[in-house]
């Protein structure tokens, strides 16, 4: 499905953007959200989000696939699961609506039978003992048991906002416990070795800490930066 003139406004649905090596994402399958957060500048990830999976072992990895919605609407997210391949992370720009669910357990069948990653969802979901049972990564705003429309409008693979995230479609999408990240998708391969080195630093770190032999120079020196005489 694609977009053309003779669409009403507010009504948009965009091809799927594959802007990611699969090795790329493979890779990023064991990269903690925090590293990635670090290594762009800890001002980045998620906020207010919840993961109903309940699953603190259960990492989310995948291409983003965005749709953006009226809240409490959910036409364009049937159309984005219908458009999903193996392994997408479906991010939703519900506005941080918390009056109706936009996702349930009916479309949690579906996205696993798709082979979907996970949900972002910046809005409401329910269902909510289903989605605990795992299986399929879902982080929201909120939740409740009332039900959406099925109205529309809406927007498929256009750029959107998501709970403090800015995501165009195609990029990287990291959760675990700690929250969600976007890597945009230009940038994923350079963050890579990035992130491995910060690994490994923060290796070094835990094993002088397990030791008891802690190196009090690694903040002496952030001290002296600031004219403190240490």
């Amino acid at each position: 499905m694609s977009t053309n003139a003779s669409w009403p406004p507010g009504y948009a649905i965009h091809p799927r953007v594959t802007a990611l090596d699969p090795e790329l994402v493979t890779a990023f399958r064991t990269v903690p959200a925090a590293h990635a957060s670090d290594c762009m500048g800890r001002g980045v990830g998620a906020l207010g989000l919840t993961a109903y999976h309940r699953d603190l072992k259960l990492a989310l990895c995948g291409p983003a696939l965005t749709v953006r919605v009226r809240p409490g609407d959910n036409l364009m997210i049937h159309v984005a699961l219908q458009m999903a391949r193996p392994g997408d992370v479906i991010v939703i720009d519900g506005a941080g609506d918390l009056t109706q669910a936009l996702i349930g357990g009916l479309m949690r069948t579906t996205a696993i039978a798709r082979g979907v990653a996970g949900f972002v969802v910046d809005g409401a979901v329910r269902d909510l003992a289903e989605w605990a049972e795992g299986g399929i990564a879902v982080y929201a705003r909120g939740h409740t048991h009332r039900g959406p429309s099925k109205d529309g409008p809406g927007e498929v693979n256009v750029p959107i906002a998501c709970a403090g995230l800015s995501v165009a479609p195609g990029d990287l999408i990291l959760g675990d416990a700690d929250g969600v990240v976007c890597v945009p998708a230009a940038q994923a391969a350079t963050l890579l070795p990035q992130v491995r080195a910060h690994a490994a630093r923060e290796e070094k770190i835990r094993a002088g800490n397990r030791a008891g032999t802690p190196d009090p120079e690694r903040f002496n020196a952030l001290l002296r930066q600031k004219g403190c005489p240490v």
